[in-house]
């Protein structure tokens, strides 16, 4: 599996916008509306942010990042955005032993920036092209003054006006997001070599931040244009409601037509998350008979099963072993886990229905099709899911859920 690497380049300093990589849009810093799309996207291995300010370091680390320190010598305002990705690529390979073939570099100066396109310009190298960059369509003309003969025409003839429809479809580079083959970067050392692909993005949604203005743009913007994506998957506080990414399907369930696969979490999903101990530190917890009726008619179906959990606990393995379904725990990074068992098993994100109850399953959330909260769950969770079961967890929501997707095939079992 290819290592896809996205770097955030976030120096702490910057002359037009003092602060600006700090500077609230929406509901969060531009920091942190990077790291969540970058966390969103579904073919990214992980996410750096390079930086030499404490303030950035600490957002960035909140939202889900890694930080890497950014030596001085490439901290000015003159650096190379190159230089503070190869440094972090070389980093990030020696902390993790790994070798990146895909290198991404992400700018939190572009606020509106999505997943999709970063995705895009990941897949476009994955495919075969050694860099990619996201543009969009423009249509404007441009001039440039010269001192002898004053206005000129850029990419058109002054003196011919053709309609925009008769003229050449010119893209704009966006600023947002650049993906590169790493062994081309590390020896061209420049975000451009070989086949460059284009990777169009929404015109409504191109914006860079280079000054006062930019950023007093991006606030008027970002309630119309951020609508229910950026669910944060931290414990920010801001208005629930505005976290859905569902709107406008308040009322309806999933069917076995929606869904491929279910994956679970465990405490306080299939719990009602209570641990009781005994004198010699040994846990027990509760869970419901309905929920083993419905995860072993979900099996008989067919349908791919998972138990997803952050906890090493002998009580999850056995509790999957009861049930005959695969499990994953002790991992500490559940979107990944999550990213690669769908990977590996050949089931599209879009295509699985998670089930979950606390903020640690808020960037399973952001990958699936039906993320699914459990009546207990915490307020931010209940906001970001599409779903919510009438039962708490531990007290039959998993048969539930098997009972919106089985229908009478479950009562019939």
């Amino acid at each position: 599996m290819s290592t896809v690497l996205a770097v955030i380049p976030a120096r702490g300093g910057s002359k037009g916008v003092p602060g600006k990589n700090l500077a609230p849009v929406g509901d969060a810093p531009l920091i942190t509306r990077a790291v969540r799309e970058c966390r969103a996207a579904r073919l990214l291995t992980s996410v750096v942010v390079s930086t030499d300010d404490p303030g950035i370091a600490a957002a960035a680390h909140a939202a889900g990042a890694e930080v890497i320190e950014r030596p001085e010598d490439i901290s000015s305002d003159t650096a190379t955005s190159e230089a503070a990705v190869l440094h972090a690529m070389g980093v990030y390979e020696e902390r993790h032993r790994v070798k990146v073939d895909v290198v991404l570099l992400v700018q939190c100066t572009s606020p509106f920036i999505s997943r999709e396109e970063i995705d895009g310009v990941a897949a476009a190298v994955l495919d075969g092209a050694d860099t990619a960059l996201t543009v969009a369509p423009f249509h404007g003309y441009v001039w440039r003054e010269a001192a002898a003969t004053g206005g000129q025409g850029v990419n058109h003839d002054k003196a011919y006006r053709p309609r925009r429809q008769d003229r050449p479809q010119d893209l704009l580079e966006t600023g947002a997001a650049y993906a590169m083959r790493a062994s081309g970067f590390r020896a061209e050392r420049h975000r451009f070599f070989g086949r460059t692909e284009l990777v169009r993005a929404d015109p409504a949604r191109v914006l860079e931040i280079d000054d006062p203005h930019d950023l007093a743009r991006a606030r008027a913007l970002a309630p119309l244009l951020d609508g229910g994506r950026n669910a944060i998957a931290t414990g920010t506080s801001v208005d629930h409601e505005s976290y859905s990414r569902f709107p406008h399907f308040p009322d309806y369930l999933p069917t076995r037509a929606d869904v491929d696969a279910v994956v679970l979490d465990f405490d306080g999903t299939q719990t009602d998350d209570r641990v009781l101990v005994d004198s010699e530190g040994r846990e027990t917890v509760s869970v419901h008979r309905g929920d083993g009726l419905g995860i072993a008619a979900l099996r008989r179906a067919g349908m791919p099963l998972l138990i997803l959990s952050t906890e090493e606990n002998p009580v999850v393995a056995a509790r999957a072993r009861k049930l005959r379904i695969p499990v994953m725990h002790g991992v500490d990074r559940k979107d990944l886990a999550l990213k690669q068992w769908c990977e590996e098993a050949g089931i599209a994100p879009e295509r699985v229905l998670y089930a979950g109850n606390d903020v640690n399953d808020l960037p399973c959330f952001h990958l699936v099709g039906w993320p699914v909260a459990v009546a207990s769950a915490h307020d931010v969770v209940r906001s970001a899911a599409r779903a919510v079961t009438s039962a708490p967890g531990g007290s039959g929501a998993v048969r539930e859920i098997a009972s919106w997707l089985l229908g009478k095939e479950l009562t019939a079992s």
